[in-house]
């Protein structure tokens, strides 16, 4: 029998990707301040014959020398962070410059040898932007990528260019979104192509005409399925929730975006039917009008009170947070009105909503909480009761942290054991070092769901209904 390795964890550090092509991607296992983690965990790894001549041509197998042909070594991954090329897979954002005029479809099925029908995709989702004039390329791009950039933005050259003439070259170098596969790019056009973008499938499971709460002349209140997206992704604009119930309720004019909540949370969400209620409701955000309040169900008891952390300010996620202040942190502020413990889901309903299994130690019982929502900071719910050692059933990126830090009690640098830090740079370095050891955003639902809205004191409120983990 082939012998199988232990798993182990590998880890290096990758610089921001070029905005002009995607190159190859340098990167070190030392900590380098301003580079990406990248981190993946080798689950097995056992030896195999390396393929023959007739599978590799088949298959298109280049070769590139390799002195050690007998044997091969099959692993199997975990993908701990998502960085483009970590795994040698296809880059899922590809930058371009046009070099002939032409339409935007025949440009991108020639450039990246695609079908023409899945580029049509790709603009059908919005997946596809251009800028008249490229960007200007990070301090990382390569000495090809900069000649690059210097040739088409050469002011000479730019000056032949009837599109980018009476604007300046940074109103030139904006991006928008391609909507048309018939579009002309003429020569020295900045695309940049999401080959593989987001992808919501329980979009098309959906009744969403029985999700709608209400109907008005201003706003629609939706019941969110968790596993959609609220207004679409930077590469999807098309398997939405604001999409499917415009088309629902047969709307002639799209419905817009007042608010977010994640993809894996389901309950009330708030539509705006014109620009101008858009704007009206996104002031009422500002002044705290409207109130919000969350069923979650976490995998602990979580004591009723004012819970306070500081997040760090770092666009993607996980979501790192202390109970400390830390100066430049964001204050998350949550209530917890009422804790009681209910079953935990049992097995059927969790396949049936898509419950991803983190291996929580104790599934006899789950603890359902209200909670009235003080500040909304992204993942603010589940970040926070995670780091209270209760994280939210089925929550695949917090709750494998919890499991760290209950097995290796210490392990969280901002927990109960906490370090102390000589330099931003130390903590930077535990913020990335303890985002490892989270786990994958939850393919379609966990235990939260925004059970209620109201704004205007109580003069519109709105419930969701039961909660998934009741059904």
């Amino acid at each position: 029998m082939a012998k199988r390795q232990a798993a182990a964890k590998v880890s290096s550090y990758s610089i921001p990707p070029s905005p002009i092509s995607p190159g190859v991607t340098p990167n070190s296992h030392d900590f380098i301040k301003g580079w990406n983690l990248c981190q993946l965990e080798v689950l097995e790894c056992r030896k195999v014959p390396w393929p023959n001549a007739v599978i590799e041509e088949k298959f298109g197998i280049e070769d590139s020398s390799w002195p050690d042909k007998e044997f091969a070594y099959e692993c199997k991954i975990n993908l701990l962070t998502g960085r483009t090329h970590q795994e040698n897979f296809q880059p899922r954002i590809e930058h371009l410059v046009v070099r002939e005029g032409g339409t935007i479809l025949d440009f991108i099925t020639k450039t990246l040898d695609l079908p023409p029908l899945y580029v049509a995709d790709l603009i059908h989702f919005g997946a596809v932007f251009y800028a008249l004039v490229c960007p200007t390329p990070p301090s990382t791009a390569t000495p090809e990528e900069m000649k690059l950039y210097q040739e088409v933005t050469d002011p000479s050259v730019l000056k032949k260019r009837p599109s980018v003439k009476g604007i300046t070259v940074r109103e030139a170098q904006k991006t928008f979104r391609i909507t048309h596969v018939d579009e002309f790019v003429e020569a020295g056009t900045y695309i940049r192509v999401h080959v593989r973008p987001k992808r919501f499938p329980r979009c098309y499971e959906i009744d969403w005409r029985s999700r709608i709460i209400a109907v008005t002349e201003s706003y629609v209140v939706l019941n969110k399925p968790a596993g959609t997206s609220v207004g679409g992704t930077t590469d999807n604009i098309e398997e939405t929730c604001v999409t499917f119930a415009t088309r629902a309720l047969e709307l002639t004019i799209p419905l817009k975006t007042t608010h977010q909540i994640d993809n894996c949370t389901e309950g009330c969400v708030v539509l705006a039917r014109t620009k101008d209620y858009c704007s009206v409701f996104h002031r009422k955000i500002r002044e705290k009008q409207v109130k919000k309040l969350y069923l979650a169900l976490a995998a602990a008891y979580v004591p009723r009170g004012v819970m306070t952390h500081y997040m760090r300010p770092y666009r993607m996620a996980p979501k790192v947070i202390s109970k400390d202040f830390i100066k430049g942190w964001n204050l998350c502020q949550l209530e917890v009105l009422e804790c009681r413990k209910v079953p935990w889901p049992n097995a059927v309903i969790e396949e049936k909503f898509g419950i991803e299994d983190s291996s929580w130690p104790d599934k006899e019982f789950a603890y359902e909480c209200k909670i009235n929502l003080l500040t909304g900071r992204t993942h603010q719910i589940r970040a926070q009761l995670a780091d209270c050692g209760a994280p939210i059933v089925g929550d695949s990126m917090y709750m494998p942290a919890v499991i760290a830090e209950l097995a290796s009690p210490g392990v969280n640098p901002f927990g109960k054991y906490k370090k102390q830090f000589e330099s931003d740079a130390d903590r930077e370095f535990a913020s990335e070092e303890w985002a490892a050891k989270h786990g994958k955003e939850p393919s379609v639902a966990i235990g939260l769901q925004a059970c209620q809205i109201s704004w205007d004191e109580g003069e519109h409120f709105y419930e969701a209904g039961a909660p998934w983990w009741t059904q």
